[in-house]
């Protein structure tokens, strides 16, 4: 006997091996039998198993297992690959399927881990006004209530910072366009308007600070800008420069206040000659508050072109993220334009905290409920057009 003669070792083909085909009638997986030179395709193969290789799309990719016949022999190579039936139109599985696998799921932030401000549109007070919903002691009612509604909705949302708004309007003004009219009813002189108008802006102003801690020293902010019925005017002619309107004093006076009780609050507005003004809210150029009255235009569905064409003349709220404004004494929200990052700009109209309008209900039949807008905006997430109406 032969000292090098072996007997020939088995070699067998992967232990899983089975050619077949498994088919649900619209997705399915095959296993070929092994060839010993690739295939071109596997028409033959699916035909042998009862399918037409023209309805059929095989779904990348292909599996081999490759095996030897036998020692010396030819190797043999196994295809296992899965295939679908192909439709007439649009596969939405398969694009649902393919779309989850591309998707990046954005990572929400926990709670409690993102900083907050309650933005507060203070509007249209017009301060000594008397109307059908009554004069000061129904406005000095409405305010307190309005600001156990803010404390509520502070311990409820817990903001870490705050803007309070003045859109304007803050008191009714002697000199208007019904200047006779407010003559005959405003219960308060101007310097009475002026007084009481401050002081219901300072209490709000205490509130914020009392019950929204922050380790940031300016957490709560005061914004003003000019307006109509707050504008210096002699026999209603407007006088001087925008920034001379009782509005924006009542703004610096504020400020005085705060400087003394050294609370360190920031007040802000606009430039000599601007109308209007713009707030980075978390310092990141995320989200861009911008402010104006209102009175500018005609009509509140004017407003939009409005603040388009800010654009042209580089104005303060031409780069807004969010444009608020007061004056139509009624809540608007409009999503409009967009932003280079692919997010909605958003304009929102305040309603009036006022005694009412009667000569325009009775003209018009419309009559605007007192309320405060405000909404929450969260730092490097983008606004999505809701308020909250108090």
């Amino acid at each position: 006997m032969l000292e090098n003669l072996e007997p020939a070792k088995k070699i067998t083909a992967p232990p899983n091996f089975r050619p077949g085909v498994e088919f649900d009638g619209s997705f399915g997986t095959a296993t070929t039998p092994g060839y010993s030179s690739e295939p071109e395709n596997f028409d033959e193969f699916l035909i042998s198993a009862g399918l037409d290789p023209e309805t059929i799309d095989v779904i990348p990719p292909i599996r081999t297992s490759r095996w030897q016949q036998r020692e010396g022999g030819d190797w043999l190579t196994s295809y296992r690959f899965t295939f679908r039936r192909k439709t007439s139109g649009i596969d939405l599985p398969l694009l649902i399927a393919e779309a989850k696998k591309k998707i990046k799921k954005p990572k929400l932030p926990r709670a409690g881990s993102v900083d907050k401000c309650l933005v507060i549109l203070w509007s249209d007070l017009q301060v000594g006004k008397v109307d059908y919903r009554g004069g000061t002691p129904e406005l000095i009612a409405r305010v307190e209530l309005l600001q156990e509604r803010i404390v509520d909705l502070i311990k409820r949302e817990k903001p870490t910072r705050a803007i309070l708004v003045d859109t304007g309007d803050t008191i009714e003004n002697f000199g208007n366009a019904a200047d006779l009219q407010q003559l005959a009813t405003n219960d308060l002189s101007l310097m009475q308007q002026v007084d009481l108008a401050t002081t219901f802006a300072w209490q709000t102003l205490k509130l914020l600070y009392e019950h929204i801690p922050n380790n940031d020293a300016k957490h709560i902010t005061y914004a003003s800008v000019g307006s109509n019925h707050c504008q210096f005017r002699v026999g209603k002619q407007v006088i001087g420069q925008a920034s001379d309107d009782w509005g924006v004093f009542i703004g610096r006076q504020l400020a005085r206040l705060a400087q003394e009780a050294q609370l360190p609050i920031r007040f802000l507005e606009p430039q000599p000659d601007d109308e209007s003004l713009a707030i980075d809210v978390f310092g990141d150029q995320f989200h861009i508050l911008g402010v104006v009255h209102g009175h500018q235009v005609r009509r509140p569905e004017q407003m939009p072109d409005f603040w388009r064409n800010q654009a042209f003349s580089k104005a303060p709220i031409a780069d807004a993220s969010i444009l608020v404004h007061g004056h139509w004494h009624h809540v608007r929200v409009t999503e409009m334009g967009s932003l280079a990052r692919g997010t909605s700009r958003w304009l929102i109209m305040a309603s009036t905290l006022d005694n009412g309008s009667g000569w325009y209900k009775k003209a018009t039949g419309e009559d605007s409920v007192p309320g405060c807008v405000t909404f929450m905006l969260e730092q490097g997430i983008d606004f999505t057009g809701t308020i909250r109406k108090l």
